[in-house]
């Protein structure tokens, strides 16, 4: 099969995660080998571009067209946004993106259409200035975010929610996590910069590197050895948080992919862990995680609001990376903003309490529960939290910080801190 060229493959892979509501991460799983090897580093580029800033884009395509692509010719639409997106936001010189994305109407077979594409990406070169004004005073095309959750997220932090959706909006650093079994953190440092590979310490973890800029895990030393993994900073903090004793019985609830899980191992001998997750598929890749850690954990899959089905316990430790609406981490996940609904978030609330409910009576007498998500929402976070210590007799918070307390417990991270993903923890000790 001949390889399709990077711009009908991103506009192909767009129209299938917002017209039919399918994973980005997944389609380009499926769809990366359509292309030229070289050709797929621009394919997520211009994926990640349209599906981020797709209000603006679509927008802007309304001021340039007298009616929209549909029907059997929406791929054309998204090809258009392709094409936008490369003139106003890459480097690639305008004639190249002009011609390049007109050649890619062929290969999709939208000939009739090429003339039209043709025309309006020219148009929006000579009134740049004029688009870019109209989008000046419009929060919705400045932050690109649904309705829905641009309201929530302004609701729940009143004072920082312009920074939230900006943060939302960037490029997603890419942290490392040092395995302390085979070298500190400031070797390892030095290792990357015999490599020409710049990276800086978290002032938050002893594990966290952040490198100044994203590289192929092939280009990091030791990477197949197990001398470091890739995983956001602020999931980092989960492992450190539950701080696991050597010897312990310990579970790992909803644990794929298996950062977590190998950072546990990592960090205490003789451990007994189990990790679970409900997706055998992604219970996989925490095989292959710790397979390449040389490390060991008993898997499987389950559901963890049904514990008869699998426990072994009572556990002295539970990590509980709960089901989550994933806000906390759109900026890796742009489509998140689009294929999340605001329905989802009583469900997913409920799903959470069932699932904390019933993994708290597998929780030896005097153990700890971290409760975990990659959500900034509070009703997925501080207000269930609030609410199980206020009906759960036997929970005691453990504050992280000073702002940790009964009221307003747990520890809200928001994307963008200290260069972090979003994520929250709330520390649960069960009393004897």
């Amino acid at each position: 099969m001949k390889p399709l060229c990077a711009r009908s493959l991103a506009a192909t892979i767009s129209y299938q995660v917002i017209e039919k509501n399918q994973s980005l991460s997944a389609q380009l799983d499926q769809q990366l080998e359509r292309c030229a090897a070289k050709d797929r580093p621009l394919v997520q580029e211009l994926c990640y571009g349209v599906i981020r800033l797709l209000p603006r884009l679509d927008f802007w395509t309304r001021q340039l067209m007298d009616k929209p692509l549909k029907g059997k010719y929406r791929c054309g639409h998204f090809l258009i946004l392709v094409g936008l997106y490369q003139l106003f936001y890459t480097r690639i010189p305008p004639h190249a993106a002009v011609s390049e994305t007109v050649q890619a109407s062929r290969e999709l077979k939208l000939n009739s259409f090429s003339k039209v594409i043709n025309g309006v990406l020219r148009s929006a070169l000579r009134k740049r200035d004029e688009l870019m004004d109209a989008i000046i005073n419009q929060p919705s095309l400045q932050f690109c975010h649904p309705k829905w959750l641009s309201e929530a997220i302004e609701n729940a932090y009143p004072d920082s929610w312009q920074a939230v959706l900006s943060a939302n909006n960037e490029r997603a650093p890419m942290w490392l996590r040092v395995n302390q079994r085979h070298q500190n953190t400031t070797d390892y440092l030095a290792r990357l910069n015999q490599e020409q590979l710049n990276a800086y310490p978290s002032p938050l973890s002893v594990d966290a590197l952040r490198l100044e800029h994203p590289v192929s895990v092939h280009k990091l030393p030791g990477f197949e050895q197990g001398d470091v993994s890739v995983q956001d900073g602020a999931a980092q903090m989960a492992a450190r948080l539950l701080d696991p004793q050597p010897g312990e019985k310990i579970l790992d609830a909803c644990a794929a992919p298996g950062g977590k899980t190998g950072h546990l191992l990592e960090l205490a001998d003789n451990l007994d862990v189990l990790a679970i997750d409900v997706d055998e598929l992604r219970l996989s890749r925490v095989q292959e995680n710790l397979t390449r850690l040389k490390l060991k954990a008993r898997l499987q899959v389950a559901d963890a609001s049904q514990p008869q089905s699998f426990s072994d316990g009572p556990y002295d430790r539970i990590l509980l990376d709960a089901p989550c609406s994933a806000t906390g981490v759109i900026r890796r996940h742009p489509d998140i903003k689009w294929l999340r609904r605001k329905d989802d978030i009583d469900a997913l609330a409920t799903l959470q309490r069932s699932i904390l409910d019933a993994l708290w009576q597998e929780l030896k007498p005097g153990g700890t529960l971290l409760y975990a998500t990659c959500s900034i929402l509070p009703d997925e976070n501080r207000a269930q939290i609030a609410n199980f210590l206020a009906q759960q007799e036997d929970a005691q918070l453990i504050a992280i910080n000073e702002m940790d307390t009964k009221e307003q417990p747990g520890w809200q991270i928001l994307p963008g801190e200290q260069h972090m993903d979003g994520f929250y923890y709330a520390r649960l000790h069960k009393r004897c």
